[in-house]
């Protein structure tokens, strides 16, 4: 027999649906949305979750769905639905193709008709069953990736506490941000444009303190259509004028942020061995937070050369996978910090198991994100969780991107984003946002 209270927020669902209600707002506006959700009693607490936790041990998979948002990428979003009306989880998978596909008709079967709460169980089932998928990294996984956090989401909502709480508890309640920005608009050799590039992120309302430029842009803007001396387009190499250009732009970033500030400098996987290392030791001086990627992450050998033979701290790893993917990268010291992109590399336990594998040869970690609001709160939950956690990346940032999720306060403050003490990730998808920024051919968790 359900509960009473199940039965109590079965009528008070049918009585007042989220999606009649949400639908029937033309002039959605998040305040709106909070107050008459917080009247209703269904966002985040109440007697919607108290209903909920009777659930646990009795909720069951129903099913799995996936939309594509665009927005600074394709977001893969991804719902999980139980047997229990109103009660499910939602997540986001690493952006590009495949992903939807991967889930809907491959990993979706092996999950239905489950008990939620198994979240690792489920994970490494999915894979299991994905063999001859790929499931030890690729799309495989970040398909996986996706369910395991939307899982978490949906484990939170029945056991009434936020997803780190579930991860091992939390470090900090708050987690530091770093802006990414995309080479200037002008010229990449008018020193100007680098000036009012810094002065236009600092002036955002954030209040960045951390940021990352795009070193490795420079060469190819300068020089588009590869006509300078040494200049080819498949090949690896840095000229002694790249170099110049490359430091030039970053003294002038650190003069114009100051002397303490923290900024990284992209590599993009562009470079040979001896040339990076010469374009790191160029740096050192302007104290860049990290270099990124400076070679290419499919040779850790070469990778651990330029750590050891540099004194810029080295970050990579948002195109690894699993632990098995970082181990040698941890166990070689190949790295400063391991740069885990949450959403793709196995989601938020494995990720935490990364940074736990880490911690061990005191290597601390960062947070690679592309992701939309969903996935990068969902990420931002798993950094709260490991010690040695530094930094959290916020890339290619638009105007509407906090408007995607329903969420009380501010987005960030002060450069660090807040864990609030709601059920699962505490949020919920803006729907006038989402249909209106449907990729072609996506409909409302359709």
């Amino acid at each position: 027999m359900i509960a009473a209270s199940l039965r109590a927020m079965i009528a008070a669902r049918r009585a007042l649906p989220v999606r009649d209600r949400l639908s029937a707002m033309p002039n959605f506006h998040r305040r709106d949305f909070l107050t008459r959700a917080a009247s209703a009693g269904f966002l985040f607490s109440g007697a919607r979750w108290k209903a909920a936790a009777a659930l646990k041990n009795k909720v069951k998979i129903r099913d799995v769905k996936v939309m594509i948002v665009r927005g600074t990428w394709d977001w893969n979003l991804i719902k999980i639905e139980t047997d229990q009306p109103g009660l499910y989880g939602i997540g986001e998978a690493y952006w590009g193709p495949g992903v939807k596909d991967l889930v809907l008709n491959q990993l979706k079967q092996h999950i239905i008709g489950e008990d939620p709460l198994n979240v690792d169980k489920l994970y490494t089932k999915m894979l299991m069953r994905s063999a001859g998928a790929g499931a030890i990294a690729g799309v495989t996984v970040t398909a996986a990736s996706g369910i395991e956090i939307a899982l978490w989401d949906l484990a939170g909502r029945i056991l009434e506490t936020p997803v780190c709480n579930l991860l091992g508890g939390r470090f900090r309640d708050k987690v530091r941000f770093y802006r990414t920005m995309s080479k200037p608009a002008a010229h990449v050799e008018d020193m100007q444009s680098w000036k009012d590039q810094v002065a236009a992120v600092k002036g955002e309302k954030w209040g960045w303190t951390a940021f990352k430029f795009q070193g490795d842009g420079i060469p190819p803007a300068a020089d588009p259509e590869f006509k300078e001396p040494g200049h080819d387009p498949y090949a690896r190499n840095l000229s002694h004028k790249d170099v110049r250009r490359i430091v030039t732009a970053m003294e002038t970033v650190r003069e114009t942020l100051g002397p303490d500030a923290d900024f990284a400098v992209e590599a993009h996987w562009r470079y040979d061995v001896r040339d990076v290392i010469t374009l790191a030791n160029a740096l050192e001086h302007v104290k860049p937070m990290w270099l990124e990627d400076p070679v290419p992450p499919d040779n850790i050998e070469a990778m651990a050369r330029v750590t050891h033979a540099v004194n810029v701290p080295v970050c990579t790893g948002e195109n690894l996978y699993t632990r098995q993917g970082f181990r040698r990268l941890i166990e070689m010291q190949a790295t400063s910090g391991v740069h885990i992109d949450i959403p793709k590399s196995g989601g938020l336990l494995e990720s935490k198991r990364i940074s736990d594998l880490a911690e061990m040869y005191y290597i601390w970690t960062a947070a690679h994100n592309p992701a939309s609001p969903l996935g990068t709160i969902a990420s931002a939950h798993a950094a709260a969780s490991m010690r040695e956690f530094r930094v959290h990346e916020l890339a290619n940032y638009i105007d509407w991107w906090p408007d995607l999720v329903v969420r009380e306060g501010p987005f960030w403050e002060k450069g660090y984003f807040t864990i609030q003490d709601k059920p699962g990730y505490g949020v919920e998808l803006n729907p006038d946002v989402a249909k209106a920024h449907l990729a072609p051919g996506e409909v409302w968790w359709g």
